[in-house]
């Protein structure tokens, strides 16, 4: 198994006294409640109160600021100092703000996490122990019957599609300038096909860094329908194509050109499928690559992260594939992607680590 240094401390190793093994098992059976509280605690400005406040509030300025009654800001108060992301001085009854609530106001990954378990995952994990079992996104059902979240993202509600996209686009986008200079600068790419391309974003991303880059898209022809509809009109969407394709299908080919493609990029797009189908999707990116053809995988392997909190978001993003998007792939380690790798005929080349939010991109050819 390979680990990062940080994650070796933390992962091989008891960390914990009892005490606080105790509490954490405490905080781990109450934890719905702690994430709603924390949630309101968040969208109702308390936290933002407490921090703009010069020494704190008391219970009662919060109400007349928040509006709410007496007893809602008791609730939250009194759980929030539980859960550690407010401190109170018993000699002047005021109220503060902890780091763990500065965190949760001010760290841009927690807000984004936020809003997509809340919007997204929520009420679909209450189904995670038959998605398991079942190997499909029973929780999915809360939004409609696609068999896979991605076929029904044009469908779903506004708010929903709002968090799913800032979720997917604040890991990806973190990373591209990193991303350009390696696949572009590195590697002189003229024409590349960015394989389960969303809305554009990184295709408009590389017409803008390279006057001469000539981008395909490949995805659902619903997605490829958003993708052009996002794209219309801004600088270098000419030169940006779409090509609709079932990935699933493993009868429908990538397509081949004699003159490309010098490149194919996939960023934040295995880790939607299982490890079988990786490989089949890699086999045939296999045969659409010429001999100098370079796969740029990116993906947010967690046992390559800096830091150990990201490697906790990362293993519990998995739960949202198995009860939401598909029930059947996960966020992936270094050891399950060489796998894949090797077994679709491909070697690994280089691996880039830590870009942007803790993206790798592994470089692979023939």
């Amino acid at each position: 198994m390979h680990l990062s240094e940080s994650l070796k401390k933390k992962y091989t190793a008891e960390q914990l006294t009892a005490p606080e093994a105790q509490r954490l098992a405490e905080f781990i059976a109450w934890g719905p409640a702690i994430f709603q509280v924390s949630r309101l605690m968040l969208k109702w400005g308390i936290l933002e109160m407490l921090r703009d406040s010069d020494n704190g509030l008391t219970r009662q300025e919060i109400v007349a600021k928040s509006r709410l009654s007496d007893y809602a800001v008791k609730c939250l108060l009194e759980a929030s100092l539980s859960i550690g992301t407010v401190l109170a001085d018993p000699a002047t009854d005021r109220y503060t703000l902890s780091k763990t609530g500065w965190f949760l106001i001010n760290d841009p990954a927690t807000r984004v996490n936020i809003d997509f378990n809340h919007d997204v995952n929520y009420e679909g994990w209450f189904h995670l122990e038959e998605s398991l079992k079942e190997g499909k996104p029973v929780g999915l059902r809360h939004f409609g019957s696609w068999p896979t979240i991605y076929e029904g993202l044009s469908s779903l509600p506004a708010e929903v599609q709002k968090s799913w996209f800032g979720f997917d686009h604040f890991y990806s986008d973190s990373s591209f300038p990193e991303a350009l200079r390696i696949v572009f600068d590195e590697h002189k790419v003229r024409t590349l096909y960015d394989v389960g391309g969303n809305t554009g974003k990184w295709a408009l991303r590389c017409v803008a860094h390279s006057a001469e880059a000539k981008v395909t898209v490949l995805d659902l022809p619903q997605q490829i329908a958003m993708m052009r509809e996002n794209i219309d009109g801004k600088p270098g969407a000419d030169r940006i194509s779409g090509y609709g394709i079932n990935l699933l299908d493993a009868t429908q080919d990538f397509p081949v050109a004699a003159d490309g493609p010098d490149a194919i990029w996939m960023s934040q797009f295995l880790d939607c499928f299982s490890m079988e189908q990786i490989v089949g999707i890699l086999r045939r990116a296999r045969k659409a690559m010429k001999d100098n053809t370079r796969i740029y995988i990116m993906e947010t392997l967690w046992d390559r992260q800096k830091y150990e909190p990201a490697t906790l978001c990362l293993t519990l993003t998995s739960l949202y594939f198995a009860a939401m998007a598909n029930g059947n792939s996960k966020m992936y380690n270094t050891e399950d992607m060489e796998h894949c790798i090797t077994e679709a005929g491909l070697t690994v080349e280089a691996i880039h680590d830590h870009l942007g939010q803790g993206h790798s991109i592994i470089v692979v050819r023939k």
